[in-house]
């Protein structure tokens, strides 16, 4: 990824950057301009929206279409879905956009998502009962990556049989294998054999599920209801987002609290300030940088400069989030600050779905881990951490962590 504005300038920034050194390398865009031509993630041409203003507004302007088929030909060569996969809220634009979400939003309500805690406590008490005695642990392949798995499967009604291939099968996509490309297509190709053998399955044998609830919409005579690959891109909408945003969201949390510990002595002993601590989390050291992908459906003026319609647009919530003309001292961790409007979870009609429920359960876990071990440490050097090689989502690769061991005791 480079800024190639002047024949023979120095690039401001290279791929790498924006995985070692984020925070750095959007200062610096931001303070060299608010929108750059850049090589996108999939190296065709785009431009990069730096500052909140800007961003925020770009998230909400109608003529900035999620639909690739506003893309110009050839301008856009992100990695395309099965059209049973394709049908989602990612590439729709109003009036279907309008239509789905208002089928599918009343599963997400906060009330709805509040009567979830006390099974998400259990979940998350289980899983530290598992690891408890062995004083360490990876964090995110024991902790942060099954509880949000385990919850939206349980919300879904995904066996329990099927979740240990859907995980393979979305770090194939989250973060795909240059030397082995058809890893993804396989894992593409595995996912829609899933999503339709399940969706055959609940429509035989209806539960008390949101994906049974999501096919008696589809199969009803009214003129709302969904087709069917709406129906199974919906499904895979939900699971995969609903398990890819939240297990770096808990991950990159709890490695915010290690980096400041008296924060986590002070959540320790009150946990009431949780609440507020995960929206600053969020903003802070989200798990997605980049809002999709947008084409405008006509010539807009971002930030001063004209995109043509149809040009690729990438609006960095991670650099909005860390712009000092909205946050006062956006890079230190801080959640007493005054809640300043982030954009980690959206702005306009595409606010992110499951906001409510990812909140929650990073509360919770939060919470459960906090109590459970007081001395909670890293269990590698700072710098020995990895982050997945991806600008789309801000995550580890693995966190191990270190704790003061206990024997198990029958409960």
């Amino acid at each position: 990824m480079e800024n190639p504005a002047e024949p023979g300038s120095q690039p401001l920034f290279d791929t790498s950057a924006l995985i070692t050194d984020p925070y750095g390398t959007y200062a610096r865009l931001r303070q060299a301009g608010p929108v750059h031509r850049i090589a996108g993630p999939d190296g065709s041409p785009a431009w990069l929206v730096t500052r909140y203003d800007d961003v925020r507004r770009a998230l909400a302007d109608p003529r900035l279409s999620l639909d690739k088929r506003n893309a110009l030909p050839g301008n856009y060569r992100g990695f395309s879905l099965p059209p049973a996969l394709e049908a989602n809220l990612l590439n729709m634009d109003p009036p279907d956009h309008t239509r789905v979400r208002r089928l599918v939003v009343k599963a997400f309500t906060p009330r709805r998502v509040e009567k979830l805690r006390e099974p998400v406590r259990r979940i998350a008490d289980a899983l530290l009962d598992a690891i408890e005695p062995d004083g360490h642990a990876d964090l995110l392949a024991a902790y942060a990556g099954p509880l949000p798995i385990t919850v939206i499967c349980d919300l879904l009604g995904v066996p329990e049989r099927d979740r240990p291939d859907f995980l393979a099968w979305s770090d194939a996509l989250i973060t795909p294998d240059p030397a082995r490309p058809h890893l993804m297509k396989e894992a593409v190709g595995s996912m829609l054999r899933f999503y339709t053998e399940l969706i055959a399955s609940k429509r035989a044998e209806p539960s008390d599920d949101l994906l049974s609830d999501l096919i008696a919409v589809r199969d009803d005579d009214s003129n709302d209801r969904l087709t069917e690959d709406e129906l199974t891109s919906l499904a895979f909408l939900i699971l995969f987002a609903g398990y890819e945003n939240t297990v770096h969201l808990i991950a990159n949390a709890v490695l915010a609290l290690l980096d400041h510990p008296p924060l986590m002595k002070e959540l320790r002993e009150d946990p009431a300030g949780l609440a507020a601590a995960v929206e600053e989390f969020v903003r802070y050291d989200g798990p997605g940088p980049l809002a999709i992908r947008r084409f405008p459906v006509e010539d807009v003026e971002i930030g001063g400069v004209t995109v043509a319609a149809g040009e690729t647009v990438l609006l960095s919530i991670g650099s909005a989030n860390r712009d000092p003309d909205h946050v006062p001292d956006p890079d230190r961790l801080d959640p007493g600050r005054a809640q300043s409007g982030h954009l980690a979870l959206g702005h306009g009609i595409h606010y992110c779905l499951g906001a409510p429920l990812a909140r929650m359960e990073t509360e919770i876990a939060l919470s459960a881990l906090l109590s459970r071990f007081p001395d909670l440490s890293l269990g590698v050097q700072r710098e020995d951490l990895r982050w997945r090689p991806s600008i789309r989502a801000r995550g580890l690769i693995s966190l191990p962590v270190r704790w003061s061991s206990r024997k198990r005791t029958d409960r």
